[in-house]
């Protein structure tokens, strides 16, 4: 039986899921829903208002930038970068930091060492330096913001697998496995990888956010999605400094950070309820 009010599943969390699924159908399908081209420039339209505001126009629903590009159709193939970087950056940092965090706090002593202390590095080196460096040297693009996080973020889930691991490899049913003469590498996969899963998706699902937010701050910075490619980031770099006259520019992807980024925390925040067995009672 839930525990009454543990794992409720509230208005907010159903509207933050519709969020959700509305953002990766545009993401999708962005060729099909955006009513114009991302990249078509119309210095005629530039600088138009929202169509509610006076001067605006229902053939650009939330106004145009400073070259007359189409918000609305930014916003979308936007939200594609946003979620390809968010996507692969969580799957591949997570099945390193599963890896690391299974292998580490299984055998303990020295091998847990080394890992640990290579975790610590990854977690105090500054994220923005690096992707910065790797601009430099690599120059922006996709790829090396994915390099970029995946560095720092792997850490964060080796540390929490290996905790998960620790606490697990004392149980009863790890010593039978032992006893039983299973080997290291079925322990592993057989025995704690289905314990530490739960644990494994709810940090995975709560750490989309940020990856959104790091991803847009690194696009803002130019370390990130190369122009003219549309990034949320890019875009409020580009019309921070008309925030009096066309507020749009940075409103509009500014909103859409937000709200994306507070959906995935709520839908993620209901996952842990749900997967954690302290809030069920039997």
């Amino acid at each position: 039986m839930i525990k009454p009010g543990g794992t409720k599943l509230k208005p907010v969390v159903i509207a933050a899921a519709i969020f959700i699924a509305a953002i990766v159908l545009a993401a999708v399908f962005a060729d099909f829903i955006a009513p114009h081209s991302p990249y078509e420039i119309n210095l005629q339209k530039r600088l138009l208002p929202p169509c509610w505001q006076e001067g605006g126009s229902f053939t650009y629903p939330l106004g145009t930038d400073l070259v007359g590009r189409d918000i609305l159709s930014r916003l979308i193939y936007g939200s594609r970068a946003s979620l390809v970087v968010a996507v692969m950056t969580i799957l591949l940092a997570g099945g390193i930091g599963l890896v690391v965090g299974l292998v580490s706090g299984y055998s303990g002593g020295v091998v847990d060492a080394i890992l640990m202390r290579i975790a610590d590095a990854a977690l105090a080196f500054p994220l923005i330096l690096l992707a910065l460096l790797l601009v430099i040297v690599l120059g922006p693009g996709f790829a090396n913001v994915i390099i970029a996080v995946v560095l720092m973020l792997w850490a964060r889930y080796a540390r929490v697998v290996r905790g998960e691991t620790m606490s697990l490899k004392g149980r009863d049913f790890i010593t039978l496995a032992q006893i039983a003469g299973c080997s290291t590498s079925r322990i592993l996969l057989h025995h704690l990888f289905p314990n530490v899963l739960n644990t494994l998706l709810v940090l995975m699902t709560l750490q989309v956010g940020w990856v959104i937010v790091l991803e847009a701050t690194l696009s803002f910075l130019g370390a990130g999605v190369p122009p003219p490619t549309p990034a949320w980031g890019s875009m409020v770099a580009e019309g921070r400094n008309y925030l009096n006259s066309a507020w749009w520019i940075v409103g509009m992807p500014g909103m859409a950070i937000l709200f994306t980024v507070l959906s995935f925390n709520m839908v993620g925040d209901w996952i842990r309820d749900v997967l954690d067995p302290r809030l069920r009672q039997l």
